[in-house]
């Protein structure tokens, strides 16, 4: 311990002897620890850790393939409920808006509509009160009964425990608060956290009546635990196996046969995949850069050590063990790296916090739960004792080779290498990611750039959204249309309002529901024999006008197109290329849907993007809202005026109205954050990854260029001395740092152009052959070389030979 003690005393002084090298060590260390700490725990969070209820290990989610579909209806539900033999109480939910009044302030909250055996099934125990369970249903409506979660009863009703057995309306309808959620419990979602827990038999009360509907798929999700031994193939063959139950006894609104289980955490594979490609990736990249760091702090660890060959040696030559001495540099190391592990630590842990604040879009109740616990504080540890280790190993070579007699008769440098080392091969290996980084942040950066002024098949300027629900107002059948049609008038009344359109969904920012459609000729309409599964839009006749959709031919709807006359629809072009061959044979032409129903096509719309903004061109069509009534209410409000003034004529419009319904007022460019969330967070990550790969850029080509400097003063004080021109000292000095430079720039722009293809399935129109990207990639390796070798060159530069010559 006494020399342990005497080490780290030794090791404290000589690193505050030299303050530029420990700051530059410790904060090169603390960016690469720090950006590995963040990426795992975001990735335990989401991928790894699952759903936080007791044995979460064994729960799993149901999905029908193989169309990756994860909804049902409720009688689909109670029948894989019943029948199967695999899981040990299966569970469906839904997610659903809803007003709240209390009697004090109205307010909008986000619903999970469950089933009975919800929080039974997922084994929780309520905090405060009780749960409502299967006994407590006894058919439709007949559960009025709500969970409050931790969260929103900490924040709404103040701790208060006298909030059970109290009465909310939810949409008008009387719910008794019963209990409230555990803490931990935030759904099962994990980045969705709700505010009600509600039976769905109730469903009514909140949404369309089709709680013993067949044929319609939306509960979002169903899923329990897997019953020990049972193993989740076996699982799926037994629900395949009710899946032909189905089939056979309901085909038109079954026929899809076959289920897959999923982890439900991540909403299955919907986004559990990507989430988990995406992560992966990013612990690979934060890992290299992380390999990157240790090579740049080996490089002036090397440096360093050469720099110290003379005390080196003298120690050697009073006695000092070469051991001792490595062991003093791993002393040095380990400080460096606890030092920066710490630093790096205690960083992400303040941007874990951050993020786990963050509420990216108001209106949706998205939290990412991502403190770090017990196994990422792990991780960061043995990060930090590993980096100390690799990059305190680079020098021993040069330590167990130094020889004092001819290091005292030599100098204290003597003639560097030329052939290509270990620490060569990670500096071009370093470069090229930094390369990699810089070319697709670039390349995302762009392609975001270029997504917010391309053609989605409709116009974002000079367009405001506003959501209401009617059904949380209390209109409900014919009542629904009439006002409809009542806030269409008065939007347009507004003055500078040049149209107004209404639909129950919007492209790319509220999820469309979609349809099976058939031919006219098919008469046995299973799923199986549909031309396509099509999105599905129900719109007042001023829609395409007011979207900036336009209408490549035929007509549009009128208000005559209502329910009593023949069903219509406008389809756009892919619609038309699948069902009839082409857009110019579609009109006119019949189709079916799943009911049975013709339905005749009157006008050719242009295609869009209506999900995604990178997916492949899918099928999509308009119908008269009139024809296919729905309480869900967009108005897109065209207007040249000022969205904020325009916002504010909107709310006093509606609440001339109708004082009691609430609304929802975005411009449509910030209706796209939920669409543009994935690209944008991608182009953040890619950037800061970007921007880190860079800073290890400069400090590993400038660890490179010191040490090829230290090795070879004495030869270049003699070349200086000859009359050598300061081009040539900079050639003979820097020339081994800059080709590394190129080899590693080369190499990594190729790799980034490649990798940049991969991104292009993230962020739209994300394209590496663009010449402003390449030249920016360029440009920017350039001024990173610069950069690294000025202070190695202006030491090359001011070397004095009668000073150098000397002192050796």
């Amino acid at each position: 311990m006494g020399t342990l003690l005497q080490d780290l005393r030794y090791g404290v002084r000589v690193l505050r002897k030299s303050p530029g090298f420990t700051v530059a060590a410790v904060v090169t260390l603390a960016l690469a620890i720090g950006a590995n700490a963040v990426v795992f725990s975001v990735m335990n969070a989401l991928v790894i850790r699952p759903l936080n209820v007791p044995q979460g290990d064994s729960l799993y989610g149901l999905w029908r393939s193989p169309d990756e579909d994860m909804h049902e209806s409720y009688p689909d539900y109670l029948d894989l409920r019943d029948r199967n033999h695999s899981f040990d109480g299966l569970i469906a939910w839904n997610m659903i808006e809803a007003g709240m009044d209390t009697g004090k302030e109205p307010a909008d909250v986000w619903i999970y509509e469950t089933s009975g055996n919800y929080f039974d099934a997922l084994r929780l125990q309520p905090y405060l009160g009780r749960f409502f369970q299967p006994s407590d249903e006894h058919g439709p409506n007949s559960a009025p009964y709500a969970v409050l979660t931790y969260s929103f009863w900490h924040n709404r009703f103040h701790d208060d425990p006298n909030v059970v057995g109290r009465t909310v309306l939810l949409d008008k309808h009387p719910f008794t608060i019963i209990g409230v959620a555990p803490p931990e419990f935030h759904g099962t979602i994990v980045f969705f956290n709700p505010d009600f827990f509600v039976p769905i038999v109730n469903h009514s009360q909140f949404a369309t009546d089709d709680l013993n509907s067949r044929k319609s798929h939306w509960m979002f999700m169903t899923l329990g635990h897997l019953k020990p031994g049972v193993t989740p193939a076996q699982a799926a063959a037994d629900f395949d196996s009710i899946g032909a139950y189905l089939e056979k006894n309901y085909p038109k609104y079954d026929g899809r046969v076959h289920f897959k289980l999923v982890r439900p955490g991540m909403y299955g594979d919907y986004l559990g995949r990507p989430a988990q490609a995406f992560m992966t990736a990013l612990m690979v990249l934060s890992g290299l850069i992380l390999l990157a760091a240790c090579a740049n702090l080996g490089s002036l660890f090397a440096a360093r050590a050469a720099d110290r060959s003379r005390e080196v040696a003298l120690r050697l030559a009073l006695g000092s063990t070469r051991r001792r001495i490595m062991r003093q540099l791993f002393t040095e190391a380990l400080l460096i790296s606890l030092v920066g592990g710490a630093i790096g630590l205690w960083g992400s842990v303040l941007m874990l916090h951050g993020l786990s604040a963050w509420q990216p879009f108001p209106r949706w109740p998205i939290h990412l739960t991502v403190t770090p616990d017990a196994h990422g504080y792990g991780v960061a540890l043995l990060l930090t004792l590993v980096s100390a280790f690799l990059f305190g190993a680079i020098p021993v070579r040069q330590v167990l080779r130094t020889s004092p007699y001819e290091v005292v008769k030599a100098g204290s440098t003597a003639k560097l290498g030329r052939r290509v080392t270990v620490r060569d091969v990670l500096l071009v290996v370093q470069i090229a990611i930094c390369a990699v980084l810089i070319t697709s942040s670039m390349v995302a950066v762009r392609g975001l750039a270029h997504s917010l002024h391309n053609d989605f098949g409709f116009e974002l300027q000079n367009r405001t959204m506003v959501e209401t629900d009617l059904n949380a107002a209390g209109y409900k059948g014919d009542q629904v249309a009439a006002m409809q049609k009542r806030l269409i008038d008065a939007m347009a009344s507004i003055p500078g309002v040049e149209s107004v359109g209404l639909a129950d969904a919007v492209p790319l920012a509220e999820g469309a529901s979609d349809s099976n459609v058939f031919a006219d000729t098919t008469t046995d309409l299973r799923p199986a024999n549909a031309v396509a599964d099509a999105n599905l839009f129900r719109v007042s006749p001023e829609y395409f006008h007011a979207a900036g959709t336009a209408l490549l031919m035929g007509r549009s709807f009128t208000w005559h197109d209502d329910k009593d006359s023949p069903r219509v629809a406008v389809v756009n072009r892919e619609f038309a290329r699948r069902m009839f061959g082409s857009a110019d044979k579609a009109l006119g032409r019949y189709f079916k849907m799943p009911d049975e129903t013709r339905v005749q096509v009157v006008g050719i719309a242009e295609d869009g993007k209506y999900n995604f903004i990178t997916e492949n061109p899918q099928t999509a069509m308009f119908v008269p809202i009139l024809q296919s009534p729905s309480t869900a209410t967009f108005m897109i409000v065209h207007s040249d005026r000022d969205p904020q003034q325009l916002a504010g004529a909107i709310r006093s419009t509606l609440r001339k109205v109708d004082a009691a319904l609430p609304a929802a007022i975005e411009t449509r460019i910030r209706t796209m954050d939920i669409a543009l969330f994935g690209p944008r967070m991608a182009t953040i990550a890619l950037g800061v990854m970007g921007v880190m790969g860079a800073m290890l850029a400069i400090t590993g080509i400038f660890g490179m260029a010191a040490f090829s400097v230290s090795k070879r003063l004495r030869e270049l004080g003699i070349r200086i001395a000859l009359g050598a021109q300061r081009n040539e000292v900079l050639r003979t000095a820097l020339g081994r740092p800059f080709k590394l430079l190129a080899v590693g720039s080369v190499a990594g722009l190729i790799l980034g152009i490649l990798a940049s293809r991969v991104l292009a399935f993230i962020v739209y129109q994300a394209t590496p052959r663009d010449p402003l990207v390449l030249a920016g990639a360029v440009l920017a390796m350039a001024l990173l070389g610069l950069l690294a070798t000025w202070i190695p060159a202006q030491r090359a530069l001011k070397i004095d030979p009668v000073l150098l010559l000397r002192e050796e």
